[in-house]
This record gives structure tokens, sequence and C-alpha cells, in this order.
């Protein structure tokens, strides 16, 4: 194991690197949503209309990092990370499905309330794997799981262990969307619960470490989790109904608690054959 704030030779960070990232991808991003925020609430004046470019500071931040550690090399590793296969096919079903299963059954809860929402794409489901397709380029993936998984993860699931880790990660990724609460464009977030919010992220997060540490470490699953949480909550707005809401927490923090019981904490994996990779080989080190 490498020494307290060292940084490894393949690129990964020790204490420094994650301050430094933290520091980087909130400047980034804070740099362009805080100013945005403050001139909607009227107490800046003359903001320049800035291209939606905030969401990109982890990714941002990742690639700057590796490639200063470990020069062009690093950030082809970095990147090849998105299209590994690397592992066992079938994490993709997890990746791909839970969340708009969970999202499903909230919507049955909606239905025996006579609460639905809405459907943008009612009348024209086309838009539905289009929707997918933006929302894996631009509608948050790409723009940051390089970062969260890519970068944050691994140092601080070393430490924490894989539920700490992910809690950790989890946390880290609610407060950097803070500013976008206080943005009336940006509907999904504006004027929304901010603690329903965390509490949702972070098991995401939990459950995101899960299937990352048993498929290689590579982001590909990472960004087709993303995606499909990201995808299902939009094309199926369960936030338009309180109960849909309520059993949406509760159902996707009942899966996360029999994850961490079936899978255990440590790891998240439940043997060698089925994480292959960096995360588990780390924590076989100690």
């Amino acid at each position: 194991m490498r020494g307290e704030g060292s940084d490894t030779g393949d690129g990964l960070p020790g204490r420094r690197g994650v301050t430094v990232f933290l520091l980087l991808t909130f400047g980034w991003s804070w740099g362009v949503w805080v100013p945005k925020a403050l001139g909607e609430a009227g107490l800046l004046e003359g903001i320049p209309q800035l291209p939606q470019v905030g969401a990109f500071g982890p990714t941002i931040a990742a690639f700057v990092l590796v490639t200063y550690v470990d020069g062009t090399a690093g950030a082809r590793r970095l990147a090849g990370r998105a299209v590994s296969l690397d592992y066992p096919t079938r994490w993709l079903l997890p990746a791909l499905c839970l969340a708009p299963a969970v999202v499903a059954a909230s919507l049955a809860v909606a239905a025996l309330t006579g609460t639905v929402p809405s459907f943008p794409w009612a009348g024209n489901p086309i838009v539905l794997p289009v929707a997918f397709a933006f929302i894996l380029f631009l509608g948050g993936p790409v723009q940051e799981e390089f970062g969260w998984r890519g970068y944050l993860l691994d140092p601080l699931q070393d430490r924490l262990t894989a539920v700490g880790g992910g809690v950790a990660v989890g946390l880290v990724w609610a407060v950097w969307h803070l500013p976008l609460f206080f943005v009336p464009s940006e509907t999904l977030y504006y004027r929304e619960p901010f603690l329903g919010f965390a509490v949702s992220i972070t098991l995401l997060s939990v459950l995101m470490t899960w299937v990352y540490n048993n498929t290689n470490a590579s982001l590909l699953p990472a960004l087709l989790f993303h995606t499909s949480f990201n995808w299902a909550q939009g094309m199926f707005p369960i936030l338009e109904s309180d109960p849909a809401s309520l059993a949406f927490v509760a159902l996707f923090g009942a899966t996360t608690l029999a994850v961490v019981w079936y899978w255990g904490p440590r790891r998240l994996v439940r043997s060698r054959d089925g994480a292959i990779g960096r995360s588990a080989s780390r924590f076989d080190q100690r």
C-alpha cells in the first residue's frame, strides 16, 4: 500500500491528489454555477452567458491530474477505462436496469395513489433512446464519471472501505450540485428538496461502487449506471408525485442495504472471481 499522502505510480491520488482534485473540480464547476445563481437572485449584475461547461469539472480535473502525474499515457489509460470490457458482462444488467426497475416500482405506487406524473415523451417514444444517448454524453455521465469513479473513488475506498468510499463520494457529489438548486433554468434541481437528492445520490454512489468493484474498475458500467439513473427519472418524472418520490428513496435504500448485506461492506465483492481489478486487489493488500 502507498504511504499516507503519497501518489502511486499509476496516477491514482493520495491525500494531496484528492485535495487538488476537489479544488479543481469545485473551482471549475462552482466558478460557472455560483455567479449564475447569484445573478438569478439579483445579487450580481452583468454575468456573462457562459456555455454549459460547469458539469465538466470532475472529468477535466481527473484528466489534468493524471496527465500531470503520468503524461499522455495516463490520460489514455483513464480514457481507455471507459471502453474496457474486461469483466463479466452480466454486471451490465444492474448498471442498465436497476434504476429503471426501482423507478417502475415507484410509478406503481404513484398509480395506486392517483398521482401518476406526466411523461415528456408521450406520443413520441423515439425520444426515449435519443434521450438516453443525449444524457450519456451531455447529461452528466461523461462530464463527471472520469472524476468521481475514475479518480476519486479508489483512494477513498482504500481508506474507508467500499461502502465508506461510496458514501464519501456520494456526499461530495451531492454538495457539488448545490448551486444548481438556486438556478431556475435547472428544473431538475431548482426548489427541489436538497436532502432527498443528497440521500438518493449517496445511495446511488454506493450501488455504483458495488458495480465498479465487480467490473475490474471499468468506467463503462459506471457511465451506463449514471445514465440509466438520470434517464429513468427524466423520462418517468417520479418527483412530480410525492408518494412515488418517497417510494423511490425507500426502495433504493432497501436495495442498497441488501447489496451491502449480501456482498459485504468492506469490498462489496463476494469473491475474487467477481472483482479482478484494482479495487479488490487494494483491499486484499491490507
